[in-house]
């Protein structure tokens, strides 16, 4: 999972699911009883194959429930007189889609129309998250249903950047139902991923307009990333997000935040507020961490949902199926 952020509908209670509408466990049990054999076994073969995807899934799953909801938008291509979601700046890095696109046509093959696109997403990030550990991390209720709108301007306005301080993060957040406590335990999906110097470099060179680095950065640490993204203008090189554990699914982004080695400001900005500090500590176990992570992201997965006879069920997850 790259740079970015990494949920309103009005809910009440800690534990609420935003808007979930219909979402519910085994949604596909009669009409579709392969679909999550189907999306595990295709997710697993490729994570085998490619052990970045999970960040990747991670990220596009998180992309897409910030814009409109989790209902597949960012998965649409644009059009000649639209411009989508996809093609945002937040978005130009994502990766994955060939692994939906086969996902999809696999469950077209076996049963026409019925699963969607956004149904996909969520349960390929789970298991491709999951591969690991060999057991499901997290509960995906199923029963989402596609969108049919995706605008690149609403991606570049309401994805959390990763230059954003503690105060934007809270409201991108509270936009979506998410409270600091999601907000938090959410970041550590950068346990996982790479992020382009871009992302970050003005930590390193220039933080504050003058040619300076950004003093809450680990100085050590600063001085490495300083080897490896050579100047501002780098859009190509890559660094771990999480140093020598970025394929390891596990709490240690929380350990390296407290060393002040967060690699995005956005990182760094969780230590800026008492509460946002008190739960990094929380977190740095490995067990809570894992209990926590389920929570939001069962609440992330049920933002701005569509059900019912809302939206639609694409028969190809990157163009819309309806007039």
């Amino acid at each position: 999972m790259k740079a970015s952020f990494l949920l309103f509908v009005v809910c009440l209670g800690a534990l609420a699911v935003c808007n979930a509408g219909d979402l519910r466990k085994q949604f596909y049990k009669k009409s579709c009883p392969l679909a999550e054999d189907i999306v595990r076994n295709i997710t697993q073969q490729r994570v085998s194959a490619n052990s970045g995807l999970p960040a990747k899934l991670l990220r596009m799953h998180f992309h897409d429930c910030f814009v409109r909801g989790c209902d597949a938008s960012v998965l649409l291509n644009s059009t000649a007189n639209n411009t989508a979601e996809k093609d945002a700046t937040p978005n130009l890095s994502l990766a994955g889609f060939d692994v939906i696109d086969e996902i999809k046509a696999q469950l077209e093959q076996t049963c026409p129309g019925v699963v969607s696109c956004a149904d996909i997403v969520a349960l390929s990030t789970r298991d491709a998250v999951s591969f690991q550990f060999n057991r499901s991390m997290w509960e995906v209720l199923t029963g989402r249903r596609d969108g049919n709108v995706s605008v690149a301007w609403e991606a570049l306005a309401k994805i959390p950047a990763p230059t954003s301080n503690f105060t934007t993060l809270k409201r991108n957040f509270a936009n979506k139902g998410l409270n600091v406590h999601d907000l938090v335990v959410l970041s550590g999906a950068h346990t996982i991923g790479v992020a382009h110097c871009n992302d970050f470099s003005n930590r390193l060179y220039n933080f504050t307009g003058k040619g300076d680095a950004d003093p809450s950065l680990n100085s050590t640490y600063s001085a490495f990333l300083r080897t490896k993204c050579q100047s501002l203008s780098d859009t190509t090189t890559t660094v771990e997000m999480d140093p020598q554990s970025s394929l390891s699914f596990d709490s240690n982004y929380y350990v390296i935040l407290k060393q002040n080695q967060g690699l995005f400001q956005s990182d760094a900005a969780l230590l800026t507020n008492k509460g946002a500090a008190k739960t990094v500590d929380e977190l740095t176990n490995m067990t809570d961490f894992f209990t926590e992570f389920s929570q939001s992201m069962k609440r992330m997965g049920a933002i701005g949902v569509l059900t019912g006879s809302s939206g639609e069920i694409r028969k190809k997850c990157s163009v819309v199926s309806s007039s």
